[in-house]
């Protein structure tokens, strides 16, 4: 057998149907699953309805860390239908104040060479410990623990060579922050980032998991580093040595594509409102003034960073114009922190400190007042997403964020002195109280689930329609994110449980009449440009747009993620075979595509749409599975259907 590079391993060691070879359709067995509660709820509901008595991967964990801002009695119940699911399924639990998902899941329960899926796009967070794990929509992680395979294309495999090391200053931000730079938010559809070269030996665990966490903004399947001493180092920090084993590439490995990334050639980067490709070095940009800073998320909250958070603000206030907040990525960093000592330093600065959860970052508090310029340690800052319409949300490393709140406008963190030399703790605070385990199967039938008046009925879609036909609902441009399809936020966020209140807010950002027009109308189609979809794996903006009649999103390009949502229910997604047919298809465009249900079941490359008297040919990019899918009328009606042929 020829030399193979890591992915490539992990994924042979996995696979059970379809060939490794770059675009073509792979189904692989999952170990592990991880959802969050914004997601999770949908994810249960979806899991139940295939009438299986118990989860059937190795392990599974559902984590409180989205919803966790309380100001109604919905995000209570959700809490409470989760943990009562998960002890009666055989799901772990992760109580709100524990942490975020990636992080608590890279610190406890993270094993190298194994495959993860999350209903999350930062889930690739893992693959800093050597997993292969891989963002999905809620349905597909539900379909795995029914103990089905994850069907993906296979991706490429793109090996980065680190060389050299960081300077003062310098962190995994800003490798990552290079790479968007070098490669945008669309660099990365379709392929898998593999880290590795003498460089990566500088970096801990939770730095690579800074870089894998980010690859979810290239619009990569996956990132991964090989795990060797520095993973074995964290875990026996992390009083679980005897979870390590050792992963790493063949020698004389190949990949589809190289790229090398020299560590002492970066700087301090930041990138501008709007996206998080838009990276500038922090030189070119400083001297702007800051109102807001906020320091944590799932990226930048390890113990190192916040000690050196603690550092520089030892001695120091924060700005009389920058409102300043921390939140720990997890309950133990917190712990760990205070043993520590270094909370006095933060608490004294006049900084402002959150609970362990995303808070700020999925706009859950913390949103930016008019006009201020907001700097955070976070992964996106696409509009709106923050909370606030017009915000101007700067992304950045914990280095540079605490430099803008110290001086009040944006600070090259190098002006600020010695860089602080935080060594890892010998060990970390070991507390798993805030960890529910599942009750044994043999006592899981006396488990009562327990739903709150805002967990709704699962709605599903009706098998595919031999015609599709409706207007065109909505025209927008290229890039857009599954934030501005379903925005978030702390009033939509506690409606992730109720499809038909959530799908009040579709394009809620862009349009607020979407969701009157489509139902005025019927639904109809969608049409977007290049990338259409990228970012969260929220399911919602395919089951919400579903629920109001959308039968079809002709785009460009899709983003992965979104597309296969879009497909779990059955919402068509079409592509352009001409892209410049994009201008003949307006707001109110009535469109027709007829026999389209033959056409899927007859394996057509493409379909004819007529608009206004224009014939406009759109491709089909399906696999034979995924159009028995559509034909069914979405994934729950397909596996209900292969079930009941059994």
């Amino acid at each position: 057998m020829a030399p193979q590079n890591l992915a490539q391993k992990i994924i042979s060691s996995h696979l059970v149907d379809g060939k490794m070879e770059p675009g073509q359709e792979v189904g692989l067995r999952v170990d592990r699953v991880l959802m969050q509660d914004a997601t999770g709820t949908m994810a249960c509901l979806q899991f139940e309805a295939m009438g299986i008595p118990r989860v059937k991967v190795e392990h599974a964990a559902i984590y409180v860390d989205h919803n966790i801002l309380q100001t109604g009695f919905e995000n209570g119940d959700d809490h409470r239908f989760l943990q009562t699911f998960a002890q009666r399924y055989g799901i772990y639990y992760s109580k709100p104040g524990n942490g975020i998902c990636h992080q608590v899941n890279l610190e406890r329960f993270s094993i190298p060479g194994k495959l993860l899926i999350g209903s999350d796009s930062h889930t690739p967070t893992a693959g800093g410990a050597g997993m292969l794990a891989i963002g999905v929509g809620g349905l597909d992680v539900a379909v795995a623990m029914a103990g089905a395979p994850f069907y993906t294309k296979m991706p490429k495999v793109v090996g980065v060579k680190l060389t050299g090391k960081l300077r003062p200053w310098v962190t995994a931000k800003d490798v990552i922050l290079e790479m968007l730079r070098r490669l945008t938010v669309k660099g990365g559809v379709g392929k898998i980032f593999e880290y590795y070269g003498e460089g990566i030996k500088s970096l801990g665990v939770p730095q690579r998991g800074t870089i894998c966490n980010m690859g979810a903004e290239l619009g990569a399947t996956a990132s991964i580093f090989e795990s060797d001493e520095v993973t074995l180092d964290y875990f026996a920090r992390q009083g679980r040595a005897d979870d390590y084993h050792r992963f790493a590439a063949d020698q004389g490995c190949s990949y589809d594509e190289d790229m090398e990334i020299v560590l002492d050639d970066l700087e301090p980067m930041i990138a501008l409102p709007g996206s998080p490709d838009a990276v500038h070095k922090v030189r070119d940009v400083q001297g702007t003034e800051v109102q807001q800073v906020l320091i944590g998320s799932c990226t930048n909250s390890s113990y190192t960073e916040l000690m050196t958070v603690a550092h520089v603000l030892k001695g120091r206030k924060v700005h009389p114009n920058v409102t300043m907040a921390i939140n720990p990525g997890s309950k133990q960093v917190l712990e760990t922190v205070t043993r520590d000592g270094s909370i006095y330093n933060i608490i004294a600065s006049g900084a402002r400190l959150l609970e362990s959860g995303c808070q700020g970052c999925i706009g859950m508090g913390s949103a930016p007042g008019t006009d201020w310029v907001s700097v955070r340690s976070f992964n996106r800052n696409w509009p709106g997403r923050s909370g606030t319409k017009d915000d101007k949300v700067f992304l950045t490393s914990p280095e540079v964020c605490v430099a803008c709140a110290v001086t009040g406008k944006i600070t090259d963190p190098r002006d600020m002195g010695e860089y602080p030399d935080i060594p890892w703790p010998d060990k970390y605070v070991i507390d798993d109280t805030g960890i529910v385990a599942p009750v044994p199967a043999s006592e899981a039938a006396r488990i009562a689930v327990i739903r709150g008046p805002n967990i709704k009925p699962l709605p599903v879609r009706a098998p595919m329609e031999q015609t599709l036909q409706g207007e065109v609902l909505i025209r927008v441009g290229d890039n857009i994110s599954t934030d501005a399809i379903m925005p978030a936020g702390a009033k939509i966020l506690p409606l992730r449980s109720n499809v038909p209140a959530i799908s009040e807010y579709v394009f809620y950002w862009i349009d607020p009449d979407f969701a009157k027009r489509a139902k005025e109308k019927n639904g109809g189609f969608i049409v977007g440009g290049e990338n259409y979809g990228q970012g969260s794996s929220r399911e919602h903006a395919a089951l919400a747009p579903m629920y109001l009649g959308v039968k079809g999103v002709i785009a460009k390009s899709f983003a992965r993620i979104h597309r296969a949502n879009l497909i779990n229910f059955g919402i068509m997604p079409f592509e352009f075979a001409n892209s410049s047919d994009f201008e003949l298809l307006k707001q109110d465009t009535k469109v027709t595509i007829n026999n389209a249900l033959g056409a899927l079941k007859a394996g057509n490359k493409t379909m004819e749409a007529i608009a206004d008297g224009n014939r406009i040919t759109l491709k089909v990019d399906l696999t034979n599975r995924q159009r028995d899918v559509m034909v069914a009328g979405g994934l729950l009606n397909f596996i209900k259907s292969t079930q009941a042929s059994r």
